[in-house]
């Protein structure tokens, strides 16, 4: 997996350089400023992208507006943003490619290096991982005449795991219900968000977590 690093802290940024390549990766930049990413997405065209959100020269959310730039650049190419930040001014333009292909997590609540590793793999393959805190802060917005306010209790709790990243089969476990529950929650949501059959469940499954987390 080529990976492109960017965060303006040295340390952090050689820190997370040394594990990506311990797992395997091969890290093909690393920059300090979102318009290094820019430049380097287009050049190396990554199978996907760490960046923090805070970088030079304000130090608020040139990262994601450098991350951005970059899809526009290489269309739906994979970004995982690393921060211990929830920025929402750009998170909605982030969020509204309907491609995927998109994390948020927050660096201190990454316990576990595996479990960041698939995360990050998730993201390169074009899926969408997000912190519970990153929805959370995000849900604070909630639209007027939002489709997701029409899902009952369970199916929000359902594509909120979604949202987390979960499979089906994980979703099972952690609310206590079969394979089959959740399969019909899910065909549920895809029904009230009027989400097309045609675009496969794949696409479906992003597009409600998209809308999801702009609700």
């Amino acid at each position: 997996m080529r990976v492109v690093v960017a965060d303006d802290a040295v340390l952090i940024r050689s820190g997370l350089v040394k594990l990506l390549e311990e797992f395997g990766c091969e890290v093909v930049a690393e920059v300090g400023d979102g318009d290094a990413l820019v430049e380097a997405v287009a050049e190396h065209k990554p199978d996907v992208s760490v960046v923090d959100v805070r970088m030079p020269p304000s130090f608020t959310d040139e990262g994601l507006r450098a991350a951005t730039r970059a899809r526009e650049i290489a269309p739906g190419a994979p970004v995982l943003i690393l921060s211990q930040y929830v920025e929402v001014s750009y998170a909605d333009d982030l969020l509204a490619d309907a491609r995927g292909a998109v994390g948020y997590l927050l660096k201190e609540r990454v316990i576990d290096i595996e479990d960041f590793m698939d995360s990050l793999k998730r993201v390169a393959a074009g899926g969408t991982v997000f912190d519970p805190e990153v929805v959370s802060q995000l849900m604070v917005r909630r639209r007027k005449n939002d489709p997701v306010a029409t899902l009952t209790p369970r199916e929000k709790e359902v594509l909120g795991l979604m949202a987390e990243g979960h499979s089906n089969k994980a979703i099972g476990k952690k609310l206590f219900i079969s394979d089959g529950a959740v399969e019909k929650h899910i065909r549920n949501i895809f029904t009230k968000l009027a989400l097309s059959s045609e675009d496969g469940d794949h696409h479906r499954r992003v597009k409600a977590v998209l809308a999801y987390l702009r609700s």
